[in-house]
């Protein structure tokens, strides 16, 4: 049994922003890396509450491992849209929507008893290079709207390890289609294997 059904079943998933379908999807990407002794930087763009973050900590934590692992998110809420983004079936999507304090991340994590990721507060198009980690080998990209996901993607592409793995969130969710206007632009300039699962793009 891998050990991300075991802490599926073990831990709650404390937000209604993912499910576990998608957070399996996701953690045995990562566990398949660890298996490999693949243990570079692990990266997240667009944390929310914390949840996704809570799961990678504890994965890396099964494994004895603590390799850089840095989360990324305006704490803000949602940007304005671009085109890009535009559904009738996303009209719920509104600039501030999904607003969770960088406190309250924090929170969530001394309150499960782990060791926090470093925090990034701001949008991704005000980081820079250096605010982003040599050698990932794990990238979870979940900004919802294609400027997110095509900032986030520039900011990680020269930082790539060897064998690295990225996965974006919302790659099928047609509520919110700039993620993957995002990364077919991306795709056409950074040729790797690819294949959705879920609602999920995972990119090799």
């Amino acid at each position: 049994m891998m050990k991300t059904d075991e802490l599926l079943a073990k831990y709650p998933v404390i937000s209604d922003q993912v499910d576990k379908k998608e957070l399996r999807v996701l953690l045995v990407e990562l566990e398949q890396q660890l298996r490999q002794g693949q243990i570079g930087a692990v990266v997240e763009f667009g944390c929310y509450a914390g949840t996704t973050s809570l799961f990678l900590r504890r994965l890396l934590n099964c494994y004895g491992v603590s390799p850089p692992f840095h989360v990324y998110d305006s704490f803000e809420g949602l940007p304005p849209k671009q085109w890009q983004d535009e559904s009738r079936a996303g009209d719920q999507f509104v600039a501030g929507e999904l607003s969770v304090g960088k406190k309250q991340f924090l929170r969530n994590f001394a309150k499960a008893g782990l060791v926090p990721p470093v925090v990034h507060k701001g949008w991704f198009s005000d980081l820079h290079d250096d605010d982003v980690p040599e050698g990932i080998h794990f990238a979870f990209l979940d900004g919802d709207y294609y400027g997110s996901i095509h900032d986030s993607l520039k900011l990680i592409e020269k930082k790539l390890a060897p064998g690295a793995v990225v996965v974006v969130d919302d790659y099928a969710n047609e509520a919110l289609p700039g993620a993957a206007h995002a990364v077919d632009e991306w795709r056409a300039q950074q040729p790797r294997s690819f294949r959705v699962q879920s609602s999920l793009a995972v990119l090799r």
